[in-house]
């Protein structure tokens, strides 16, 4: 098992379509070094039969980082693993969790929670194909299933699999007559019954997904015997709260981090990205909740949201905006 994804899994940064992109990741490393962040899902058709290997691209600023795959055959995920590990990501993660009823090859997501022997072929596949870790992502059942029945079950096949790590989404996923971004929010969370496979498969590294939108919250879910919380909405729109905490809090290293200096951070490699020919709102677009319930923070955001997608844009415009933003107060020194 790759020790530096496990120790890092103690806090992610879930996987989130459209966000967690390479630019969104390297923010997000500059303000922990230590939480594992996820790529967005990549579906395994695009990688093995579109040999669209651009998406595998990140820097190596990121690590630890792990690679999101969706797919549902077990020889063409071993391929696209394959190439994640390649490409040198630190982890492999199947996707079971998305309530999408696209089906390419087959279906992806959370329907994969109504076939666990197929899931556990997916794995063993994934584990035969790599040396790094093949976790799993998954909700705790969908539409009609009892989540008590199914979860143990789907959990007890993985396991038998080979996958010794995966993160529970604490909400079933209704696929038919919910929206995706409704399955996010509708469905009730059931945390007790993360909790409770915890203690049904104690060698299992289990983290718990869902609802949690404070580093608090994660620590009681640690504290209460959980091996790893995972973030997602919150870690996005509220970086900071989430993030520059976490390496003292959660991981017990280092020092809080300032976003007055995380942006300062940003400029050089907002720099390269420039000249390589990118825009720079692919870039600030992900750091507007930068400073999300502090003084200035709308100036900030109003800067760069309409300041960014100009043409010739730059670096300046970041300070520019940061200097609608009021200093991070100092905690008083202790001793």
């Amino acid at each position: 098992m790759n020790n530096n994804a496990q120790k890092a899994a103690r806090l992610s940064v879930a996987p989130m379509m459209d966000w967690t992109d390479r630019h969104c990741r390297y923010l997000h490393r500059l303000l922990s070094g230590q939480a594992l962040l996820y790529t967005e899902m990549v579906t395994s058709p695009a990688l093995v039969r579109g040999g669209a290997l651009h998406l595998l691209e990140f820097s190596p600023e990121e690590h630890p980082v792990a690679l999101q795959l969706g797919g549902s055959d077990p020889e063409e995920l071993a391929q696209a693993a394959r190439l994640g590990a390649e490409a040198g990501y630190d982890e492999i993660n199947l996707n079971c969790g998305c309530p999408s009823d696209r089906v390419q090859s087959g279906t992806f997501g959370a329907v994969l929670m109504k076939e666990p022997q197929r899931v556990a072929d997916c794995v063993a596949a994934m584990r035969e194909a790599v040396d790094v870790d093949v976790t799993v992502k998954c909700r705790i059942g969908v539409d009609e299933q009892d989540p008590e029945q199914v979860l143990p079950d789907f959990l007890e096949k993985i396991r038998a699999a080979g996958c010794e790590r995966v993160t529970i989404h604490a909400r079933k996923a209704w696929l038919q007559g919910l929206s995706p971004k409704e399955n996010r929010d509708i469905p009730p969370l059931d945390y007790d019954l993360v909790h409770r496979m915890k203690q049904a498969f104690p060698d299992m590294h289990i983290s718990i997904n869902g609802g949690i939108a404070s580093l608090a919250e994660a620590k009681a879910h640690l504290d209460a015997g959980l091996d790893g919380v995972m973030i997602g909405r919150a870690a996005y729109h509220q970086p900071a709260d989430i993030l520059c905490a976490a390496d003292p809090e959660i991981f017990g290293v280092g020092a809080v981090t300032d976003p007055v200096e995380v942006v300062h951070q940003m400029l050089p490699y907002i720099e390269r990205h420039l000249a390589g020919g990118g825009r720079l709102h692919q870039i600030t677009r992900h750091m507007l909740g930068l400073f999300a319930g502090r003084p200035g923070a709308r100036g900030w955001r109003r800067a760069l949201s309409e300041g960014a997608v100009r043409k010739g844009a730059g670096p300046e415009l970041v300070l520019e905006a940061l200097a609608c933003v009021a200093p991070m107060e100092r905690p008083a020194e202790v001793g």
